[in-house]
């Protein structure tokens, strides 16, 4: 039987309770269930959309975590989906309340903040804008726009 969905992200972070502080205060997520270095975080209708790994700091290269951007392959970013314009603004607030840097882009098909978590992972909030626009399918149109006129 082929898979209908995804059940959820797991990242390892540096920091899980900075990591959770994140993703609670930015995207709203809830912590479901904590066991030792592991946070599970969700939306509400799963245990868990987000799975939090914390690792040591000997577990990384050099002290530092590795750059998941870039010519490598792997994780490029989770994407999170918000049902209006008005919560779309109100993370670019909260992100901009933390001073985290964010690059909106209109798509054509979506409106999406990119940015990263506190270790550097990618993450992409969007609301689908299809509908609204007759746009079926993304034509290559990457512009930026200003999320708090939204």
């Amino acid at each position: 039987m082929p898979a209908d969905h995804l059940g959820h992200v797991h990242l390892k972070v540096t920091d899980v309770d900075r990591a959770v502080a994140f993703y609670r205060d930015v995207l709203g997520l809830e912590v479901t269930e904590r066991v030792d270095r592991y946070a599970f975080l969700s939306l509400g209708e799963h245990h868990h959309d987000l799975a939090l790994q914390g690792i040591g700091a000997e577990e990384v290269d050099d002290g530092v975590p590795a750059a998941p951007r870039g010519p490598r392959v792997g994780l490029y970013h989770s994407a999170w989906e918000v049902d209006s314009a008005d919560e779309l603004r109100a993370t670019a607030e909260r992100l901009a309340e933390r001073e985290v840097a964010v690059s909106p882009v209109d798509n054509g098909v979506s409106k999406a903040l990119y940015f990263d978590d506190p270790d550097g992972n990618g993450v992409e909030v969007y609301l689908d804008t299809r509908e609204e626009r007759d746009i079926e399918q993304w034509n290559g149109r990457n512009e930026r726009f200003d999320p708090f006129s939204l």
